[in-house]
């Protein structure tokens, strides 16, 4: 659950961001600003989000007769104390099911999503100084170009102004708040998407347990796969490095290897989807449905997790359908 004053705290520190940059006294803190102040906005809102404890399953044969004797319900159980973020970054390498478990009684989703977008932003960060904004932004704007048939003029003024903005350190600085606004804003649809599965299935989880969950069952495959990332992206020769491709991790432990991005654009993303790490998330997301929330069987938490797993795929065939030059 999330507490007004937070809210109004971000949202303030959004207005500020927004004046500064109109002011001109900070480039680039208008839109991190104004994410800011959406961020704080869906805080608002969501602080009417009441945190709910996990259901007694006995609750319901309370009052219940056996040979004309009522038979009280066992008491509940005693919820267990919350566990440290060490503890449950840890646990979720070792002990998946036990931190589960105790996120259905503390959901806690926070720090987990903090850390995904830090590494992120590391990583991307590393990138753009390895191969530099030239090249980048050379790449991809001629891919726009090709695609929509942009004056020269214009492409060549969005070439300036986009490898100005990525060797501006605060510019830098600043992505990192809009980052984390679309990550929070993701994790909270895919939540509230779970828990209408899990509801509409018979289970029943509540909003910030679901969030929790999801954001602690990414967090262990961010943490393996932009660590070597990081590793390749300095073994690896910048210019045997894909300035778009290379931009969502360097890690090949999928089926995507077999396919030249190139030739196979819809056949390369939907096998990229098909992989070490992508099945340990899925497991991961299945155990924490499972144990993060109450009356969902495996089968269930299985259902759902897959079905996450084929909404992604669709989405990345269908973009890749669309626009197959910038993975060319």
């Amino acid at each position: 659950m999330i507490r007004r004053t937070y809210a109004y705290i971000v949202f303030g520190a959004g207005a500020l961001l927004v004046v500064a940059g109109l002011l001109k006294l900070l480039p680039g803190s208008v839109g991190a600003g104004a994410a800011l102040c959406f961020l704080g906005l869906a805080f608002f809102g969501l602080s009417f989000v009441p945190h709910r404890p996990p259901e007694d399953r006995h609750a319901r044969s309370a009052g219940a007769e056996v040979g004309g004797v009522e038979v009280p319900a066992p008491p509940a159980p005693a919820a267990p104390p919350p566990m440290p973020f060490l503890a449950r970054l840890t646990g979720m390498f070792f002990e998946p099911s036990q931190v589960f478990k105790n996120l259905r009684w503390h959901p806690r989703w926070l720090a987990p999503l903090v850390v995904i977008v830090l590494l992120n932003f590391v990583y991307a960060t590393a990138f753009t100084q390895r191969l530099t904004p030239e090249r980048i932004v050379n790449f991809t704007t001629d891919k726009v170009i090709q695609s929509f048939n942009l004056p020269h003029d214009q492409a060549e003024a969005m070439k300036r102004e986009q490898i100005d903005a990525m060797k501006s350190p605060p510019r830098v600085a600043l992505g990192a708040v809009g980052q984390f606004v679309g990550a929070f804003v993701l994790m909270c649809i895919l939540a509230g998407l779970a828990l209408l599965a899990v509801l509409l299935l018979g289970g029943s989880i509540g909003f910030w347990q679901a969030l929790s969950v999801l954001a602690h069952a990414t967090l262990p495959a961010a943490i393996i796969e932009r660590a070597l990332s990081l590793v390749i992206l300095y073994l690896k020769a910048p210019e045997d490095i894909h300035p778009v491709l290379g931009q969502q991790g360097l890690v090949t432990d999928n089926l995507g290897a077999l396919f030249n991005p190139a030739q196979n654009p819809v056949l390369f993303s939907a096998a990229s989807f098909i992989g070490v790490l992508a099945f340990y998330r899925l497991w991961l997301t299945a155990t924490g449905l499972r144990n993060g929330s109450t009356r969902v069987s495996s089968g269930m938490a299985w259902t759902v997790a897959v079905g996450f797993w084929a909404v992604g795929l669709l989405f990345a065939i269908a973009m890749s359908a669309l626009f197959p030059q910038f993975i060319s």
